[in-house]
């Protein structure tokens, strides 16, 4: 599997920007700072790495449970089918190929 911009800004989006949420030193910056001060803070870098290791370590060890339990597997079939709406989205974007390109 590669990494398109959907999956990156997912990631970002939902994964990394959580954990940067967390931040108690980032959230102090963010406050004091204009936001070009905050882009070049080093403790930005440094949480920025730190949420992409964590993420990293999360998925790896959510995809290996997964691969090894089919209650997990069912589990999160029942979340796309019923929460995120999966089924839906793939009739919608069969339905009008051109605009999930």
């Amino acid at each position: 599997m590669s990494v398109n911009s959907g999956n990156t800004n997912s990631i970002v989006n939902n994964v990394i920007k959580g954990k940067l949420l967390e931040s108690a030193k980032l959230m102090q910056q963010a406050s004091n700072n204009t936001k070009e001060q905050f882009a070049n803070s080093p403790d930005l870098k440094t949480e920025l790495m730190n949420a992409i290791m964590d993420a990293l370590d999360a998925h790896t060890l959510m995809s290996t449970q997964a691969l090894n339990s089919t209650a997990i597997q069912g589990g999160m079939k029942d979340i796309l089918l019923n929460n995120a709406g999966l089924y839906e989205s793939l009739r919608a974007q069969a339905a009008n190929p051109k605009a999930a390109a």
